[in-house]
């Protein structure tokens, strides 16, 4: 089995040669899916209609269509744009995830570094960091994504401190009633940072195509030897439905260059003091409104 694979493997390096010889650009174009489970963010203690009103605003962050443009060394990734339903947008909360979540990237493995561009509340910002180290583990399984024969890889990523997406309710496996015991209000801190944890680390799951021979995939990723078409990590599923190499109309992969230039680490922090500022602003849970 792992001869049948290493001779796979290199009948397709062999036919993706003649992409190695050419400059080439592709497009790749993917969906990602996060499920969440309500009763990390109070869902036990809303009505259903509440439930619904407020899974139905997520579904716009949780479900999204991403565009990877890459050449050799170089690509950008964003959301497909669309627009916004009557009445979704303008409010603080939505300002809020969106940061949370990440504005368009950029990425270049020959130089290793990654940018992403982020509006905060007004405030344009350039998060600049080294591409993040992965150590995959390149695995034998094999199955077709499309008509792209892709190979298994794993890795241990660690996760953002605020990762939007990987955030759970603090204790939540400690939540269960025992008997002749009281179970902790979970809505008794005014910060709602201090309810909620992101795992150290995570488990990854890629696939991958040496059919097209590029070091990249969608977001942070990149680092196998071929094109990464779908990724599983924690609760988010990244799967490419379309690719389109050489387009008649190419897209230009520029470096961006607009606004304030800081680190992952910094952005957070930023982010962490706005929080903090919002909550002695309204008073945190409950409109109590500012006090003195």
């Amino acid at each position: 089995m792992k001869s049948t694979t290493i001779t796979l493997l290199l009948v397709l390096l062999f036919i993706s040669g003649s992409l190695l010889a050419q400059d080439f650009q592709g497009q790749a174009i993917y969906q990602t899916k996060t499920t969440m489970d309500m009763s990390d963010f109070g869902g036990g203690q809303m009505s259903d209609q509440q439930k619904k009103m407020i899974a139905e605003r997520m579904k716009s962050m949780l479900e999204k269509t991403y565009v990877l443009n890459f050449n050799r060394s170089e690509s950008t990734y964003k959301e497909e744009e669309k627009l916004d339903a009557p009445g979704s947008g303008g409010s603080p909360w939505r300002g809020m995830m969106s940061s949370f979540t990440g504005g368009p990237q950029y990425k270049n493995v020959k130089e290793n570094i990654i940018l992403q561009e982020q509006e905060f509340f007004g405030k344009q910002f350039l998060v600049k960091d080294s591409l993040p180290t992965l150590e995959w583990k390149l695995e034998n399984e094999t199955k077709l994504i499309g008509q792209y024969t892709c190979f298994k890889a794993t890795t241990v990523k660690p996760v953002d401190e605020m990762d939007f997406m990987s955030m759970r309710r603090r204790g939540r496996d400690n939540d269960e009633k025992k008997e002749g015991e009281t179970v902790k209000d979970s809505t008794s801190s005014d910060n709602p940072l201090d309810e909620m944890e992101v795992p150290k680390f995570v488990v990854v799951t890629a696939w991958y195509t040496p059919q097209i021979p590029v070091s990249t995939g969608p977001g942070e990723y990149h680092g196998l030897p071929g094109l990464i078409l779908e990724v599983t990590a924690d609760r988010t599923v990244i799967l490419c439905t379309k690719i389109v190499m050489n387009p008649q109309e190419k897209e230009e992969i520029n470096r961006p260059d607009t606004g304030e230039v800081v680190t992952r680490e910094v952005y957070n922090t930023i982010m962490k003091e706005k929080i903090e500022e919002m909550r002695e602003m309204y008073g945190g849970r409950g409109g109590r409104g500012r006090r003195d």
